[in-house]
């Protein structure tokens, strides 16, 4: 590792020019998860975070909103964030990025908050948990699903949420209870934070931004209720931290398919600094501070994590959505 990083911090530096690196985290198992690959442990993530802060500037994402709007940001900037409010974001990632004295932005969903679950987690904890090697959803239009084996698991997983991940809300929510009745499962609920957890990060020094109540599509919601899922999840959160919230980020958040023009309309409306979607690239002067990309970092090895977030750097948009 000691050798790759000189050649990555130079490499990094040249790319990085006046553009802000964000990364984008859900969950931070302490073990690791053989459903959940994707998502890193304990261990992966705290290597990851090391190289991180031995190889860029991390500011607060508040900081890197203004330095877009300035044009005035640090060399090799980059900005942590983690979407949703699980559980392991303030048991497991928290200490990690306060011993290594890292700042991070919490988006959180709030109405999933004290033992809530969101609708995929449901799914997931469902196939997880079932005990037969054939899952038929044919009669929830689902299809059937093999679960014999992890690959199976993981691809029926993936399988279910496509069918449910665009449904209405309200729909999205019974399809998954009804999955983990079929599957013969009763899904936990200490997934996410509770309230005092989340009020326990912004005491620590960490911030948090909204990611409304319930987590919609806002683009297939209504004006009035986006503005309702927006406003409310806000004005939980700045009960909880005692203070005002000023950035956002769109529940799925690819842009068109999940977020519209009026939902950055409403963001602005609503007097929120800064949005972030979950498209790729970086962002710099010039781009629209209510659609900063951020970046997946699904390759926790050192040189790989440089080369992909290097790619990622050549990504710069304006905007994904005019207006």
């Amino acid at each position: 590792m000691s050798l790759v990083d000189p050649l990555a911090r130079l490499a990094l530096t040249i790319a990085s020019r006046d553009r802000l690196s964000v990364l984008i985290y859900h969950r931070v198992p302490a073990e690791p998860d053989d459903v959940l690959s994707g998502e890193p442990h304990a261990a992966e993530f705290e290597r990851t975070m090391r190289w991180v802060k031995s190889t860029f500037n991390v500011i607060p994402l508040a900081d890197g909103v203004e330095g877009i709007k300035t044009g005035k940001l640090p060399p090799r900037a980059l900005s942590i964030t983690f979407d949703d409010g699980y559980a392991n974001n303030a048991t497991v990632a928290a200490p990690i990025l306060q011993r290594l004295g890292l700042h991070a932005t919490f988006f959180i969903a709030t109405g999933f908050l004290d033992g809530g679950r969101m609708f995929n987690d449901t799914v997931i904890e469902a196939v997880r948990g079932c005990r037969v090697t054939s899952l038929d959803l044919e009669p929830l239009g689902l299809g059937r699903h093999p679960t014999a084996t992890l690959a199976d698991r993981r691809q029926a997983i993936d399988a279910i949420l496509q069918g449910i991940k665009y449904r209405p809300e309200a729909e999205r929510g019974e399809l998954a209870e009804c999955v983990a009745a079929v599957a013969g499962v009763t899904p936990p609920t200490n997934l996410m934070m509770t309230s005092e957890q989340v009020a326990g990060l912004a005491r620590s020094g960490f911030a948090l931004g909204g990611h409304t109540v319930t987590h919609p599509i806002l683009s297939q919601i209504g004006s009035d209720s986006a503005r309702e899922e927006i406003a409310r999840g806000r004005a939980r959160l700045e009960e909880l931290a005692d203070s005002r919230i000023r950035l956002f980020a769109y529940p799925n958040g690819k842009p068109v398919r999940d977020y519209d023009q009026a939902a950055t309309r409403l963001g602005r409306e609503l007097g929120f600094a800064g949005a972030v979607s979950t498209s790729k690239g970086a962002a710099r002067k010039g781009s629209d501070p209510h659609q900063i990309p951020r970046f997946t970092p699904w390759d926790t090895r050192p040189t790989r994590f440089a080369a992909q977030i290097s790619k990622n750097l050549l990504h710069v948009r304006p905007s994904y959505i005019s207006g």
